[in-house]
């Protein structure tokens, strides 16, 4: 058999289980989401094997997303880890035979002291399923390996499963792309979530002039301020910019920059942004009219001033 139907062969047995996994959905998924919902504790996640491996990334997702979680190794659990577990805690235990002994172990303790379980196995009639309050069923008729043992399609359901959850749980929670970004704060999915305000130059460091600052002075300022531009304002209203481009172009067209004003070089209704767009909006506004500098406004007012510098400074990009 050639190596890349064997690659095909298993992808379509996965593809499969989760096509049947869509099938078994039913009220339980929602009564799972409602019940994590209403709680006012977290989700402990515990599973044995691959299923804690998946575990371990359905509580990471979670928990990244706006629901508290950590993932809590049942053989651990059983020598004293289970005080991590608190009384409005919700418990998601992963088994796919539902009968795994560790995991059983715990059930009892979790259920004397009130903590509703949420379960996730292939068997609706195993043990773990008939002792959890809210039981969803993988429905994973066999796995894509070619012995039917190692865990495979089921381990693909049940991960598919558990971002179904999370993603049920983000959506009815209104989870933002801000809220998001305050779970990321490092690594590249934080900085594409950077605000503009994050980044921006404020207050004496803008180079904000009148319309009837002498160009002369204009220039004074402009290489002061080291932005390679200045703002042209009316009672902090934006109404103008000036830079390097505008100067060489106004003086290339015969303009005297000892006898004219910033009004007579500036480029009127510049673009703009507001603070709280991401950073990545102002790049490509930057990138698409091929301009460095870009001035932040909020009701038309200048709240600041981004540089190209300021951007790649940031890690955006």
């Amino acid at each position: 058999m050639k190596i890349l139907d064997i690659g095909k062969r298993v992808l379509q047995e996965e593809k499969k289980a989760l096509e049947n996994l869509i099938e078994a959905l039913d009220e339980n998924f929602e009564k799972a989401v409602q019940l994590i919902l209403d709680t006012k504790g977290k989700v402990i996640v515990t599973g044995m094997g691959k299923s804690g491996h998946i575990g371990n990334k359905i509580a990471a997702t979670l928990a990244s997303t706006g629901t508290p979680a950590f993932f809590l190794h049942p053989a651990e659990a059983i020598h004293g880890d289970l005080g991590m577990i608190s009384r409005e805690d919700i418990v998601l235990a992963i088994s796919n035979s539902g009968e795994t002994p560790e995991l059983l172990a715990i059930i009892p303790t979790i259920k004397r002291w009130g903590n509703k379980i949420i379960s996730i196995t292939n068997n609706p009639k195993s043990s773990l399923a008939q002792e959890s309050d809210i039981h969803l069923f993988l429905n994973v008729e066999k796995e894509a390996c070619p012995l039917n043992l190692a865990p495979t399609s089921s381990s693909t359901a049940t991960l598919a499963l558990g971002d179904a959850l999370a993603v049920a749980l983000l959506e009815m929670r209104g989870f933002t792309a801000e809220d998001f970004a305050q779970f990321h704060p490092g690594g590249s999915l934080g900085k594409k979530l950077m605000k503009v305000k994050e980044i921006m130059h404020t207050g004496d460091k803008l180079p904000v002039i009148s319309p009837d600052t002498p160009l002369k002075e204009t220039v004074i300022i402009m290489s002061e301020k080291g932005f390679g531009a200045a703002l042209v304002a009316e009672d902090n209203k934006l109404i103008g910019i000036i830079t390097d481009g505008d100067l060489r172009r106004f003086i290339k067209a015969g303009g005297s920059i000892d006898k004219s004003y910033a009004k007579d070089a500036m480029t009127a209704s510049p673009k703009t942004i507001s603070e709280d767009r991401l950073v990545v909006e102002a790049l490509e506004l930057m990138e698409r009219y091929n301009i460095t500098v870009l001035p932040v406004v909020k009701n038309s007012s200048i709240a600041g001033l981004i540089h190209m510098h300021d951007i790649l400074k940031s890690g955006v990009i």
